[in-house]
């Protein structure tokens, strides 16, 4: 599989992510079981094989399980650590966590920030992450606070490179000024459902008033990597006519419409990264076909035509 390279980087990730929101099993405070832990280092196996070498990661997944679970399997492969790029994420408490009680919010302060990253590196049974991202913006946040973590991080050797995730254009102008050292990724909501960040250019003086959206332009900009999180809608974008369209071309290519609505993606000029979040191996392999996928200009106007419900202006 293709990776990506980044300015002022070594790292090189592969165009598609292996998501681990719900790695850890349930969303509760239950303890792992083995069957989950089984499964998990099957899914990475599966996933290494097929050359995604990228392992999205957050503290509040399935509660702090996720990251243990993936720290039990580093713990028993040590040799697996330096073959994956472990992003790390942090800055949501969510209302059910005992540690810090309602209500749901955002804490994007220095001392959680380091806290946090503390505490990932204990579940994940390692010294450092590879990258960091913010989940979310925090209104009460300020860029300065988040620099001086992020300068911590970096100079203790806990955090190699820095993102951020749900950022605006804005936002990460006003962060980037903050900065020495450059935000090389921005997690977006971004899939065939929810593809405003890349069509809304199109409708720009058509449908709406007001600037268009420039989060993806800037990204570009700046060669920073866009992280498609939820790049299938949950799977919605298999149903109705879409489906049909992406059935449709995948058997013009022998492929899957999971890789056609990935390749849909990908074909964008922007560095795309779509983060899979699948549980299946078999749908995993289906979606690791989607960088060999090249679509036809025409193809990816069938498909947004389908996902509209119309054409173009």
């Amino acid at each position: 599989m293709r990776c990506y390279t980044l300015p002022n980087c070594v790292l090189e990730p592969s165009v598609l992510a292996l998501g681990t929101m719900h790695l850890g099993g349930t969303w509760d405070r239950s303890p792992l079981t083995s069957p989950t832990v089984d499964a998990a280092q099957t899914l990475l196996q599966k996933g290494m094989e097929l050359g995604i070498n990228h392992l999205d990661l957050a503290d509040i997944y399935t509660f702090g399980k996720s990251d243990q679970v993936v720290g039990k399997i580093l713990k028993s492969n040590p040799q697996l650590r330096d073959k994956l790029i472990l992003q790390a994420k942090c800055g949501i408490i969510l209302d059910q966590d005992s540690r810090f009680g309602p209500p749901k919010r955002y804490d994007s302060s220095y001392d959680h920030i380091v806290s946090s990253v503390e505490s990932t590196l204990r579940s994940l049974s390692t010294d450092r992450v590879d990258i960091l991202s913010i989940h979310r913006p925090d209104p009460l946040g300020h860029p300065d606070e988040i620099a001086r973590a992020f300068e911590h991080l970096k100079s203790t050797g806990k955090v190699r490179y820095f993102g951020v995730s749900n950022y605006s254009v804005h936002q990460l102008q006003r962060l980037e000024s903050s900065l020495d050292q450059p935000v090389l990724f921005n997690q977006l909501e971004l899939s065939l459902a929810h593809h405003g960040l890349l069509t809304d250019g199109i409708f720009f003086n058509q449908q709406h008033e007001g600037e268009r959206h420039h989060t993806l332009d800037h990204c570009s900009d700046r060669g920073m990597v866009v992280q498609a999180w939820s790049p299938v809608g949950g799977g919605k974008i298999f149903q109705g006519a879409l489906g049909e369209k992406l059935a449709e071309i995948a058997s013009l290519h022998q492929s899957t419409p999971e890789a056609v609505s990935v390749a849909w993606l990908l074909r964008s000029p922007a560095k795309i990264q779509p983060i899979l979040g699948t549980q299946s191996v078999s749908r995993l392999e289906n979606f690791a076909r989607a960088p060999e996928l090249s679509l036809s200009r025409e193809q990816w106007y069938e498909i947004l035509e389908a996902a509209l419900g119309q054409q173009v202006p």
